[in-house]
C-alpha cells in the first residue's frame, strides 16, 4: 500500500503480526509519515506512526477476504518457496557443505556432522594433525548452526598472526563476515563494549589475555559459540598440589563460562605432561578434570575430543590423503675457527649457568637468565652472523646498564647489583612457542645476567668483548661449514643422499623452504643464497616483524612467481602459512629445541593437497655437545620411521615430555665433555626411542578411539550421496530468486546459460541486508551471479557470485517475501489460511 491509500474504516494486514486490524483514524505528519489509530480483533485500540517505506509491507483486506478463495497464487508460491529455503536444513542435513565454496573430506564430514553437531551443548577439543583442515571444519560448524538458527552470536579467539586468515577464509569460503576486534574497536563502540554489539567477532588471544579491561567487558556478554584456535597456548602447570595458571588459561576459563558451545582447536594438545593435559581438559569439563590429578591413564575420552593423525586420513576412495614424508640428517664438522669460538662461548654459558645455581632465592631471575643463556647457545649454533650480533647487542646492553648503575651510585657506596626488570610474558617457560615475540626474546637474551655485583658485571662485559672479537674475526673470515653444507645441498651434491630432489627431470630448480630460528641468520642466508644463485628475486623471506600484508605478499610471490625458488622463514611462518601448493622440500637450518615445532614446520608443506613426497633435511654440527645429542636423536628417529612409518614425527612431544629435550641439551652443554655424561645422554635417547615404546605411543597418539575405518568411510560416503539427492536443487533456488527479485522491484537478466546479471538491487533488499548485518555485504549490482557451484568458473569468462542459502542477498529476499506474504513461521494469514484457494491456482 501507499501512505495516501490509508483511510479510516479500511482493514489492513501487516500492521500487527498475524492480525487484521481496522483503521479508526489517520492523521498525516508531513509527506512521508502518518499516524494511525486502529482496533485489533479483540477490540483493543492502539496507535502507531507509519513511514512511507513501512507502508509497502501493509496489505488491504476486503471483507471476508480470508475465505473468499481469491488469494494470489503467485504470492503463495513465492512464500512457500521462501519458507522452503528458510527450512532447507530440515531436509538437507549437509546444507553448509552445499552452500559453501569447499570440497570437504571424509574426516571433516565425520567430525562436524557425525560428532560435533550431535552434542548439545558442544564442549569439544578438535585435535587433528596440522594441515587436516581444522579451519574448514570450524567454518562448516559455524555456518550449519547459523543456518539452523541455533547460533546468533559467535566469537573466535586466535593468535594474532592468524586472525586475518580466519576472517578471509570465513568470508571467501562461507560468506560469513566476522569483525576483527582491536583496541580501536572500544573507542568506536557506541556503548563502549564491542563484545555486546558485534554478533560475529574475531579477537586476538594475547590481546584478550593481557587486557584486564577487555576481559571485564567480555565477562558481561554471553555467546552461543566460542572457538579458540591454537588452544594449547591456554596452558596451566601443576607443581605438586599447586597449580600455576597463565593469563591465557584464565582467559580460557572465562570463555568456557560465557559460552554455550565451546570448541578448542589445536594440533598439539598434549605437551607430554599428563597432569597438564588434564588441566587443559578442565576448560571443557571442570567437574570432571578440575582439582586433584587423576592418574596417568584417563581411558577413552571420545566424548571430549577427536584426534586423527595424517596417516589415518583418507579420501572418499580410501586412498591416503597425505603423501609420504622423509627426513634426512646432514651432519658436518666445525672448522678450527668455528670450534674455537664454540668452545669459548660454551665456556662462558657454562660459567653463567653455574652462577645462576647460586640464585636459589630468586626463582624468576634464575629462569630468566637460564632462558637468556639458552637463547645465546642456540644462536651460537645458528650462524656466525647470529652469534656475533647477539654478543654485540648483549655487550652494548650490559654496558649501558652498567653506566646507569654508576650514575645512580652518587655516594659511591653501591656495590650490590640489583637485577633489572625484563618484561616477559607470564608463561616464560613457553616463550619459544611464541614466534611473534622475537623482540621480547632478544630483550631477555641481551639484558638478563647472573651478575650480583658491579665487579661481576664488569668482568662479564670484559669476557663478552673477547667473545665478540672472536666472532667478528670468524665472520670476516667467511668460513661457515654449515652454510657450505647448505650450498652443496642447493647445488645438488651427487654424494649427498637425496640431494637430486633439488631439481626436476628437466633440470629446473625446485622450490625450497628453509627454516631458521633467528632473523640475523635469515638475512645472512638471504644474501648468501642470492649471491649463489645470481638472482636477487630468487629469494623471499618471512619473519615476525613483517606486517601481515608483507607476509602474504611474500607467500604469494613464492607460490606463484617462477623466479622465486627459495623461501627463508623464521617460525613466524610456522603457523597459518600454507606452502604445499608450491613446495615439497624443506631444510631445517636451525633445529628447534621444542620437538612439537618440528611437526609444525613440516606441516607447512605436508598438508591436504600436497601431491609429492615431502623431503626434509636437518643440518646438525657433529662435535658440538648439543649437536651430538640431536644427531643421535635424528638418526635413531629415521631408523624407527622406516620401521614404523612417518607418524613418529607426530609423537616427539610425547617422547620428550615437557621440556625434557631442552633439559637433555642443556645438560650436554654443561657437562658434555665428560664421556660418562655423553654415554648416558645417548642411552636416554635410545630408551626414549625404543621401538616397543614408540609403537605403544603411536597407538595412544590419537588419544581417542575415533578412526576412519572402512565402515565409517562407507557410511560418510552414503550420507553424502543421500544429502546430494535430497538437497534443495539449484534450479529451484534460481526460479524462486528470479521471480521474487522481480516481484520486489529488482532487475535481473540472463548473461550466459545459468549465469545472470543483476542490474539493480531494490532499496528494500539493501536495507534488509544491512539490518541482518551478517555475511558479505550486498552490492547495488552484480555483473554475474549463479545458483550452481559448478557454474562459478567458466573458461574465458569472469567468475560469478554464488547465490545459495546463507548468502546475504538471497537471505534478504527470503526475509522480505516471508514478511510481506507470511511471517517467518510460515503461518502468515495472507497465504497460510488460503491453502484451499492456492490449491485451485496453477502454482506448481
Amino acid at each position: 500500500m501507499r501512505l495516501e491509500e490509508l483511510a479510516p474504516g479500511i482493514r489492513v494486514r501487516g500492521l500487527v503480526p498475524d492480525q487484521v486490524v481496522t483503521l479508526i483514524d489517520v492523521q498525516s505528519h508531513g509527506s512521508d509519515v502518518v499516524e494511525v489509530v486502529y482496533k485489533d480483533p479483540s477490540g483493543r485500540i492502539d496507535n502507531r506512526l507509519i513511514f512511507r517505506y513501512q507502508a509497502e509491507r501493509l496489505e488491504p483486506v476486503q471483507p471476508d477476504a480470508q475465505w473468499s478463495f481469491q488469494a494470489d497464487g503467485a504470492r503463495f508460491r513465492l512464500a512457500v518457496e521462501a519458507l522452503r529455503i528458510r527450512l532447507a536444513h530440515l531436509f538437507d542435513p549437509l546444507l553448509a557443505v552445499h552452500t559453501s565454496l569447499i570440497e570437504p573430506l571424509p574426516h571433516q564430514i565425520a567430525a562436524v556432522y557425525g560428532i560435533m553437531l550431535k552434542r548439545q551443548p558442544l564442549r569439544f577439543l578438535l585435535a587433528d594433525d596440522p594441515g587436516a583442515g581444522k579451519t574448514i571444519m570450524a567454518g562448516l560448524l559455524i555456518k550449519e548452526l547459523l543456518l539452523r538458527g541455533e547460533v546468533q552470536r559467535c566469537l573466535i579467539v586466535a593468535p594474532g598472526s592468524l586472525v586475518e586468515q580466519w576472517q578471509d577464509e570465513l568470508e571467501s569460503k562461507f560468506h560469513l563476515r566476522f569483525a576483527l576486534l582491536c583496541r580501536q574497536s572500544f573507542a568506536e563502540s557506541p556503548s563502549g563494549n564491542p563484545f555486546a554489539e558485534q554478533p560475529l567477532l574475531i579477537a586476538r588471544l594475547d590481546h584478550l589475555s593481557r587486557d584486564g579491561e577487555a576481559q571485564a567487558k567480555l565477562a558481561k556478554t554471553e555467546w552461543d559459540l566460542v572457538i579458540v584456535d591454537e588452544a594449547h597456548k591456554m596452558a596451566a602447570t601443576r607443581f605438586g598440589s599447586e597449580i600455576k595458571e597463565t593469563k591465557r588459561f584464565k582467559l580460557g576459563k572465562l570463555l568456557s563460562r560465557i559460552a554455550r558451545h565451546f570448541l578448542l582447536m589445536t594440533a598439539t594438545p598434549h605437551n607430554g605432561k599428563e597432569e597438564d593435559f588434564q588441566l587443559f581438559l578442565s576448560l571443557l569439563d571442570p567437574d570432571r578434570f578440575e582439582g586433584r590429578y587423576r592418574g596417568a591413564t584417563l581411558g577413552p575420552i571420545d566424548d571430549l575430543m577427536r584426534r586423527l593423525t595424517k596417516e589415518q586420513l583418507v579420501t572418499f576412495d580410501g586412498k591416503p590423503l597425505f603423501p609420504e614424508r622423509r627426513a634426512y640428517t646432514v651432519t658436518y664438522q666445525l672448522s678450527p675457527e668455528e670450534a674455537e669460538l664454540y668452545q669459548a662461548v660454551t665456556a662462558y654459558v657454562r660459567e653463567q649457568w653455574n652462577r645462576i645455581d647460586r640464585l636459589a632465592d630468586h626463582e624468576n631471575q634464575r629462569r630468566t637468565v637460564g632462558l637468556a643463556l639458552t637463547i645465546l647457545q642456540r644462536r651460537l649454533a645458528s650462524s656466525p652472523e647470529a652469534i656475533y650480533q647477539s654478543l654485540r647487542r648483549r655487550r652494548e646492553r650490559l654496558e649501558g646498564w652498567l653506566q646507569e648503575v654508576r650514575r645512580k651510585a652518587h655516594d659511591g657506596h653501591l656495590h650490590w647489583l640489583q637485577m633489572s626488570t625484563v618484561e616477559t610474558p607470564d608463561d616464560l617457560e613457553d616463550l619459544d612457542d611464541l614466534p611473534d615475540d622475537e623482540e621480547v626474546e632478544a630483550e631477555i637474551a641481551h639484558r638478563a645476567t647472573a651478575a650480583r655485583t658491579v665487579a661481576e658485571l664488569e668482568a662479564e662485559i670484559a669476557v663478552l668483548r673477547e667473545l665478540e672479537e672472536k666472532a667478528r674475526r670468524l665472520r670476516q673470515s667467511g668460513r661457515d661449514r654449515k652454510w657450505e653444507e647448505l650450498a652443496l645441498l642447493l647445488e645438488g651434491d651427487p654424494n649427498r643422499e637425496a640431494s637430486h630432489w633439488m631439481r626436476d627431470e628437466r633440470g629446473q630448480r625446485r622450490k625450497l623452504v628453509i627454516f631458521t630460528e633467528h632473523r640475523d641468520t635469515l638475512h645472512y642466508l638471504a644474501e648468501k643464497i642470492r649471491n649463489l644463485l645470481g638472482q636477487h628475486e630468487a629469494v623471499v623471506t618471512i619473519h615476525g616483524s613483517m606486517r601481515r600484508e608483507e607476509r602474504k605478499e611474500a607467500q604469494e610471490r613464492f607460490c606463484h612467481d617462477p623466479a622465486a625458488v627459495v623461501l627463508i622463514a623464521t617460525d613466524a611462518a610456522g603457523e597459518g602459512i600454507n606452502l604445499h601448493r608450491a613446495a615439497h622440500l624443506m631444510v631445517n637450518y636451525d633445529l628447534p629445541w621444542n620437538p612439537n615445532r618440528l611437526e609444525q614446520r613440516f606441516g607447512r608443506i605436508h598438508r591436504i593437497g600436497q601431491r609429492e613426497v615431502c623431503h626434509l633435511w636437518n643440518l646438525v654440527a657433529e662435535g658440538t655437545r648439543e649437536g651430538d645429542v640431536l644427531a643421535h636423536l635424528l638418526r635413531k628417529l629415521e631408523a624407527e620411521r622406516k620401521a614404523l612409518g612417518g607418524a613418529v614425527f607426530d609423537i616427539l612431544g610425547k617422547l620428550f615430555q615437557g621440556n625434557r629435550l631442552r633439559d637433555l641439551l642443556i645438560e650436554a652443554i654443561r657437562y658434555g665433555e665428560r664421556p660418562d655424561v655423553r654415554a648416558r645422554l645417548h642411552q636416554v635417547v635410545d630408551q626414549e626411542l625404543d621401538r616397543e615404546r614408540l609403537a605403544k605411543l603411536l597407538q595412544e597418539h590419537a588419544l581417542t578411539g575415533e578412526l576412519l575405518d572402512p565402515n565409517t568411510l562407507r557410511r560418510v560416503r552414503d550420507e553424502m550421496e543421500r544429502a546430494a539427492a535430497r538437497r534443495l536443487q539449484p534450479h529451484f533456488i534460481a526460479s524462486f530468486f528470479r521471480n521474487a527479485f522481480a516481484h520486489l522491484g529488482g532487475q535481473i537478466r540472463e548473461r550466459e546459460k545459468g549465469r545472470y546479471e543483476i542490474v539493480a538491487v531494490p532499496p528494500a533488499v539493501l536495507r534488509r541486508a544491512r539490518e541482518r548485518s551478517r555475511g558479505t555485504p550486498v552490492l547495488p549490482r552484480y555483473a554475474r551471479v549463479c545458483f550452481d557451484k559448478a557454474l562459478m568458473d567458466i573458461p574465458g569468462k569472469p567468475a560469478a557470485e554464488f547465490l545459495c542459502p546463507g548468502h546475504p542477498l538471497l537471505d534478504a529476499v527470503v526475509d522480505l517475501i516471508l514478511e510481506r506474504h507470511g511471517d517467518a513461521s510460515g503461518k502468515g494469514p495472507s497465504w497460510w489460511t488460503n491453502t484451499i484457494t492456492a490449491k485451485r491456482c496453477a502454482c506448481s
